[in-house]
């Protein structure tokens, strides 16, 4: 089987979806697919490539499509810019694909795929939230093979506009755990990156966005003892610059925040945390109900115990057995929670235990093996109708 994935995206990138789809797309390979990589001529201050930048094993064919790249000016022309850059890229990859074959196209991007509805082609469909205008893309929602969601509420809002249950997927997203599979100890893996060895370390991995609920864990930190110290990794410049003004404002004493680091470090930041914390807010529909974060599996890898917002999204993977679930929104709870993990090693080791049991069956290898049966499937449904 021949696949096109097309992927309207910065690559490498500091983001956390550039990792799941290359992570996706050696899986694929693993898995005896032939694919190939379409991703738009974009300006990328980093200068890897894909492979080396996430340390793949199995390189695809990663074939550039040019596009008209306005973001750098996003400043000026506002979203405006965004619009150009996809439409033009998703234009270009269409009329490149009247002429070539191939068994299937999958994609994250609804703008290509809006282009591509217009080709007799057998498109599937992996998304991570679900559209502001759903009746824009009416046109895609019946011209495609199938859908790939990554949790169950997602599949629920497809269902309620129609979406062939039949045809619809839910795989959340995954882990390589060999990345996590590390033999240096706790102790190890501060002086390795220069951390305290005398604090009890909460660590947060991720991004800042608004929707990830960071700032209740920054805030927890006035509930917790002077031997406690928060360590937020991850963030975008410009999140970054607001969230250490947050941390000034609020007089937050005992919060280090490290910024983006490379992806082959995070396994030995997870490995030196007492705990970790997986905040996300009650307030914002993605974090509520469809976020399925690559972290929250790490995580689960790494072997320390987790603590997390009790939200329905989380829930999907994680329970009272392999994590303590606490109030979202809440600082106080959330150092409750923080608090019970690290004065009770009987209850860390269990739950983190627990976790690292459960998390076996959430691989990218397993995750493409389910995705290809779907694949395969709804192809050979279609042919029987033809």
């Amino acid at each position: 089987m021949k696949i096109i994935y097309i992927a309207n995206a910065r690559l490498p990138t500091e983001k956390a979806h550039g990792l799941q789809i290359m992570k996706m797309c050696q899986s694929l390979l693993e898995n005896g697919i032939q694919l190939e990589l379409w991703l738009p001529w974009r300006f990328n201050f980093l200068k890897d490539s894909p492979f080396s930048y996430y340390g793949l094993k199995k390189e695809s064919t990663i074939k550039k499509i040019p596009s008209l790249d306005l973001i750098p000016l996003d400043k000026i022309l506002g979203k405006l810019s965004l619009w150009i850059q996809g439409s033009s890229f998703a234009i270009i990859c269409s009329l490149i694909l009247i002429f070539k074959k191939t068994d299937i196209i999958y994609s994250r991007d609804l703008i290509c795929l809006y282009f591509l509805s217009f080709l007799n082609k057998k498109v599937f469909f992996e998304a991570h939230q679900f559209p502001k205008h759903p009746h824009f893309y009416k046109r895609v929602f019946k011209k495609i093979s199938g859908l790939i969601v990554i949790t169950e509420a997602l599949k629920k809002r497809y269902l309620e506009i129609g979406f062939p249950e039949d045809k619809i997927l839910v795989a959340p997203d995954a882990v390589d755990l060999d990345d996590f599979n590390i033999k240096e100890s706790k102790a190890s893996c501060r002086k390795k990156l220069n951390l305290p060895l005398d604090k009890n370390l909460i660590i947060y991995s991720g991004h800042l966005y608004k929707w990830k609920g960071v700032e209740a864990l920054a805030l927890s930190s006035r509930f917790l003892g002077n031997d406690a110290r928060i360590i937020i990794i991850g963030g975008l410049k410009e999140h970054l610059s607001s969230f250490k003004k947050f941390i000034k404002k609020n007089n937050l004493k005992n919060v280090l925040i490290l910024g983006h680091q490379s992806y082959s470090k995070i396994p030995y930041f997870l490995k030196s945390a007492d705990c970790l914390v997986l905040t996300g807010t009650e307030k914002i529909e993605i974090s509520r109900e469809y976020t399925s974060p690559m972290k929250l599996f790490e995580y689960m890898a790494s072997g320390r115990p987790i603590i997390a917002s009790d939200l329905s999204s989380f829930r999907e993977i994680l329970n009272q057995d392999n994590s303590v679930l606490v109030e979202p929104d809440s600082p106080m709870a959330l150092a409750k929670g923080i608090n019970k993990v690290l004065t009770n090693p009987d209850l860390a080791k269990r739950i983190s235990g627990q976790a690292h049991q459960d998390v076996q069956e959430y691989t990218w290898r397993r995750r493409a093996k389910s995705i290809i049966k779907i694949l395969v499937r709804n192809l050979q449904k279609d042919e029987e109708i033809i």
